[in-house]
């Protein structure tokens, strides 16, 4: 699998076929779901925790296997949600990007790091 070659669509088969296969599905409620996605999310997270900006790039290379695993796991309950939910992610995805064009207009955000509310 890769990212040219797999959809979303491969993926949310794959992960509810994973979880149907060891009777996992009584136990995925969105509660359940985010809660692990959250978990996931702070893991990767720890990995750069107290890395200074040049350190956490360096450990992009240094290492990437444990990085790759958590990305992994944060995007397989990403995905497992989406999957048992039927949410549609593209359209999801495309939908806040819209979103977030008008409240970051590039004449007033570009180069800047400053929350809509204080542009």
């Amino acid at each position: 699998m890769t990212d040219a070659t797999t959809t979303l669509e491969d993926l949310k088969k794959k992960m509810l076929s994973f979880a149907d296969e060891r009777e996992w599905g009584q136990f995925h409620t969105p509660k359940n779901l985010t809660m692990a996605l959250a978990v996931e999310a702070a893991e990767l997270m720890e990995l750069f925790m107290w890395l200074d900006a040049q350190e956490s790039i360096h450990a992009m290379e240094t290492n990437r296997e444990a990085i790759e695993q958590e990305v992994a796991d944060v995007a397989a309950y990403l995905v497992a949600l989406c999957g048992r939910y039927k949410i549609d992610l593209a359209t999801a995805f495309e939908r806040k990007m819209e979103l977030n064009s008008q409240k970051y207009p590039v004449e007033k955000s570009k180069g800047r790091s400053t929350k809509y509310t204080q542009l």
